[in-house]
């Protein structure tokens, strides 16, 4: 393995094919014995090179707006399902055309643009994003059901009126969580919204369902789902996104130079800010191959980005043996979410893109410049 990292570029996300089938494989089982119909969260995972792979195994994608449902639309080929906290007049159209379920955020947007879209795509089903009122969000800045919340229609501004046009409900409230707090969202879910989903074709449970995850109760989340399909006779929809790419692969970067203020500090060739920013704004502490806690092994070091932001800092981590310039530092678990969100802040190159197959062969399928820089901006 060593080789196949010394002979890409570097920083390089490298996407593992064999982890990929792995979660692909849970998630089918999930499909069979539950009854649900699974889709890709594009804002999660959005790397279309590996959709000829996913494809066989979920009905299709959802997207957050305009761009994500046509990437669904082109690369992916199977259902989209758009959701927006509020869609603009002008993409309206387009989004309705190419989409195959619209989920609006409120009644005024349902009124606004349902007959509108209907006119465009007759076969389009429409629903509304609500708001359980409840969430177990570890954090508040991911939390949708939070106090103020703009995600989700609340049952006190539910707007009758829209019920005849309205296929089915959306509500969102897990963020990396399991099957007991999908459990409590959905008692509070069907509290709060008894008298509507009776009515209802299909109900979307939305994402954040850590499905892929090491000890995760799949056997809860299968019986939870065949009991709700029993009890109202709806479809039912999953968003995964972060458990589609969930431990699928790291992102490779080299060390540039070390230099000494207090503490050895190692510059990489890769930035926190810029392709890792979750460590940042999360914020979380990713893992590192062959690396320790501060202090756990004999050499400790800061990692740090190569940008001019003072806090562009990966963490402190220790080392059997000391760093040297040009060694390879592999940081875990980089599919999701770190890609979708990457930026060229500071003209810091994007990692390059690399899968590697089922077979052991490795592909580079996408290489970053300077016109990718460039052309962000006029």
């Amino acid at each position: 393995m060593k080789n196949i990292y010394d002979n890409l570029p570097s920083p390089c996300w490298l996407l593992e094919e064999a982890k990929l089938l792995k979660n692909l494989n849970v998630i089918s089982e999930i499909k069979k014995e539950s009854g649900a119909k699974v889709l890709l969260a594009l804002k999660g995972y959005a790397l279309w090179k590996s959709f000829p792979l996913i494809k066989p195994y979920l009905e299709g994608c959802c997207a957050s707006g305009l761009h994500e449902a046509k990437l669904a639309d082109e690369t992916f080929s199977k259902e989209v399902h758009t959701y927006s906290p509020a869609f603009k007049e002008e993409e309206i159209d387009e989004i309705a055309r190419i989409s195959h379920h619209l989920v609006f955020n409120s009644p005024a947007q349902f009124r606004r643009f349902a007959s509108q879209a209907k006119k465009i795509n007759p076969k389009l089903s429409l629903g509304l994003r609500v708001n359980p009122e409840y969430s177990e969000s570890p954090k508040e800045i991911y939390n949708p059901c939070g106090l103020y919340s703009r995600l989700g229609t609340t049952v006190q501004n539910m707007d009758d009126a829209i019920l005849e046009e309205c296929d089915g409900l959306h509500f969102h409230a897990l963020c990396e969580q399991g099957s007991d707090a999908l459990e409590n969202v959905l008692k509070n879910f069907e509290e709060k919204f008894a008298a509507y989903i009776p009515k209802m074709k299909w109900i979307n449970f939305g994402g954040g369902h850590h499905i892929t995850r090491e000890g995760y109760d799949t056997q809860k989340l299968i019986g939870l789902i065949r009991e709700f399909k029993k009890r109202y006779d709806v479809e039912v929809y999953l968003e995964p996104g972060e458990a589609i790419g969930w431990q699928t692969g790291p992102l490779i970067t080299t060390v540039l130079d070390i230099v000494h203020n207090g503490m050895d500090i190692a510059i990489l060739d890769s930035s926190a800010e810029a392709h890792m920013p979750d460590t940042i704004i999360m914020p979380y502490r990713a893992d590192v191959r062959y690396s320790g806690v501060a202090g756990e092994k004999a050499h400790t070091y800061r990692l740090a980005g190569n940008t001019c932001l003072a806090g562009d800092i990966m963490g402190d981590y220790s080392f059997d043996a000391p760093l040297q310039i040009g060694d390879k530092i592999i940081f875990e678990d980089q599919m999701h979410y770190t890609m979708v969100k990457a930026t060229t802040f500071n003209g810091v190159k994007l990692p390059s893109i690399a899968i590697q197959r089922v077979d052991g062969t490795v592909d580079v399928v996408r290489n970053f410049g300077y016109e990718d820089f460039k052309q962000r901006l006029s």
